[in-house]
């Protein structure tokens, strides 16, 4: 198999480990599921390793009793470090400039979205900056011209 293409393999592995993990743990996942996810990171690690020996001065590998969060955050990481590699860009790359522009979140769900778990897992990547976007906008329609706040009614 072609480096960059194994690459692009390994790459997808670890971000469906990483929402395995955070599923696991928001269903009160037990040890079995965060040692799974544990050994199947260094074991993608090591593989990754064979192929690149420079990750090893970025990345190392996880220890055995590690937690499902800290196995979820390693996989993200790890998968970030290789996303410029990757033949086909991380759909997530093209959402972020989606969050308020619905022809891009279109364009992003008839490409990217088949599966619905890439929804859900958009919409909790997105939720904080549409928060931050809402109270933005919110403060601006309560704010006079001259940015002196409005007076409550009474």
């Amino acid at each position: 198999m072609e480096r960059e293409q194994e690459i692009a393999k390994l790459v997808n592995v670890l971000r469906r480990a990483a929402r395995t993990a955070m599923q696991a743990h928001w269903t009160g996942g037990d040890a079995d599921a965060a040692a799974f996810c544990v050994r199947q990171y260094n074991r993608v690690l090591e593989r990754l390793a064979t192929l690149d020996p420079g990750v090893r001065a970025v990345f190392e590998p996880l220890p055995e009793d590690s937690s499902l969060t800290v196995a979820a955050m390693a996989c993200r990481q790890l998968a970030a470090y290789y996303e410029d590699e990757v033949d086909e860009p991380s759909a997530w790359g093209r959402v972020y400039g989606a969050a308020f522009d619905a022809d891009a979140f279109k364009t992003f769900w008839q490409r990217c979205a088949g599966d619905i778990e890439d929804l859900g897992e958009y919409i909790r990547e997105s939720i904080e900056s549409w928060a931050r976007e809402r109270k933005r906008s919110h403060h601006r329609a309560h704010t006079r011209r001259d940015d002196t706040p409005e007076e409550p009614p009474a």
